[in-house]
């Protein structure tokens, strides 16, 4: 195949498309509110000549855009939603919210202003390319919203949005070049409500029965169980009601938000349930009530060798950014506030591989932007990755397989005040560019030798070793914005 048509589709539209992800980082909207993020995807996706279906899955914010049609199928996703809580300054190297009329104090401390331009990218050069050789093939470009908290591609997986499609391709924002071969926590998040008694807490407080007392003896009880789960395991909470801001009142309220991580979904189960154990003794030793209310939930990643491999040949054959020396001085003045080391990206995809983690520790040395593409193994076990994502629900559903393009200076903690100060940086653009190629050369390529998306698919149907997807949210569960948890 000849990509050099594709990247110079890419390279034509890159006004277009750093324009769209930095629109998405001024709106900055949080799971399943991308009101204003989603009218500027599907404006620009209409005006490209794509079909575009509103509120995919029942969700008004997330939609599906089309164009082509016959065999293969092939999806893109694109996210767009903002962290609530890191309101940042671009460019900024200090803490520093944005402030103005516009600041509604969220940030994209995750880069998906830049993962939905990057997607949106590659599916307008998939379009061209289809349109000008007029042959078979459909492009779906889905439009996920509420990764962060929301599980949205869970929601859309369970009323089957993705079905029908021979494969997926999705990418991240992160600080290296690397195939995403990495196996993502299932997970659980669920609300747990305690209801008591407010009196006075000095004249009556026999009278009274603290829901706050009820949240600390949970959140007491879960930390005693983090040593009896397995150490693949994680639970988070936050406490999102703390009953009020008198002292002097029994709190008769008081809420806290949990999330429940685990290799396999069976096992996420398994603590849930002991949790909700936990949660109801502490409602019993307080005299109190609880309601607990399941919010959403996604599944584990299943990796795909195949598509992989395709997505590692079209990241090796593409030219890398090459960084200024005002881009170079940005990134190592900005690593200067960042904990973490600059080792640490290569380790998480290579973690499984000792010789390799120590050359291309060696390689990168104290470099503060990642100008190599990490190693991708058509045989080694991929490496656990304690994060999770909802990607994991449609690679249930269909073979799917993600890449990372280096969008910000090695070392930078992810979910921070640096990294949306570099997600609409220049740095960003370069990421986003790169991802876009990377992901239409893919596209192209399985259009040209559908034989591919057959292999995808036996190696996909081994996997999964006969069992179905199962999406854990209940029926009745819908998906709920932050601001109305």
């Amino acid at each position: 195949m000849n990509t050099s048509a594709i990247v110079r589709s890419v390279e034509g539209m890159e006004t277009l498309l750093t324009g769209v992800s930095d629109a998405l980082w001024d709106y900055a909207e949080t799971a399943f509110e991308e009101y204003r993020s989603v009218a500027l995807f599907k404006d620009t996706l209409k005006a490209q000549g794509f079909t575009v279906e509103d509120a995919s899955g029942g969700i008004e914010t997330a939609f599906c855009a089309q164009y082509g049609k016959g065999k293969p199928v092939i999806g893109i996703l694109a996210e767009y939603d903002a962290l609530s809580g890191l309101s940042q300054k671009a460019l900024g190297l200090r803490e520093e919210p944005r402030g103005g009329p516009d600041d509604n104090g969220n940030g994209h401390g995750c880069g998906h202003n830049l993962l939905g331009a990057g997607s949106l990218g590659a599916a307008l050069a998939v379009k061209e390319y289809l349109s000008a050789h007029k042959i078979p093939g459909t492009l779906k470009l889905f439009g996920c919203p509420g990764e962060e908290g929301g599980s949205g591609k869970a929601f859309m997986a369970r009323a089957g949005v993705f079905a029908g499609l021979d494969v997926a391709f999705s990418w991240h924002p992160m600080a290296v070049n690397a195939i995403m071969e990495l196996r993502f926590l299932a997970n659980y998040q669920i609300l747990y409500q305690f209801r008591g008694k407010a009196s006075h807490a000095a004249a009556s407080p026999h009278l009274g029965r603290s829901a706050l007392d009820a949240v600390e003896l949970m959140n007491v009880g879960v930390n005693f169980l983090r040593e009896h789960v397995i150490p693949e395991a994680r639970i988070h909470y936050a406490i999102t009601h703390t009953g009020g801001f008198s002292p002097n009142v029994v709190q008769p309220k008081a809420e806290v938000l949990y999330l429940i991580r685990a290799p396999g979904q069976s096992q996420v189960e398994e603590i849930y349930q002991r949790v909700n154990k936990i949660a109801q003794g502490a409602a019993l030793m307080t005299e109190t009530e609880v309601d607990i209310t399941f919010i959403k939930a996604c599944s584990n990643v299943i990796p795909n060798k195949t598509l992989g491999r395709l997505l590692y040949d079209a990241l090796k054959a593409q030219a890398l950014p090459e960084y200024t020396e005002e881009e170079r001085s940005f990134a190592a003045a900005l690593a200067q506030s960042s904990p973490k080391s600059p080792g640490a990206e290569a380790a998480m995809f290579l973690s499984t591989t000792e010789k390799d983690l120590r050359e291309y520790t060696r390689i990168l040395g104290e470099k503060r932007l990642c100008d190599r593409v990490l190693p991708f193994y058509d045989e080694t076990p991929e490496p656990v990755f304690p994060g999770s994502s909802d990607v994991g629900d449609v690679s249930w559903n269909v073979p799917t397989a993600q890449i990372a393009t280096a969008s910000y200076a090695l070392g930078t903690a992810e979910h921070s005040w640096q990294l949306v100060s570099q997600t609409r940086s220049s740095l960003g653009h370069k990421g986003l560019i790169l991802a876009a190629k990377v992901i239409a050369c893919a596209c192209v390529e399985v259009l040209e030798h559908p034989e591919i998306a057959a292999k995808a698919k036996a190696e996909w149907e081994q996997r999964l070793e006969g069992q179905l997807y199962r999406c854990a949210i209940p029926p009745e569960v819908k998906p709920r914005a932050i601001s109305k948890l």
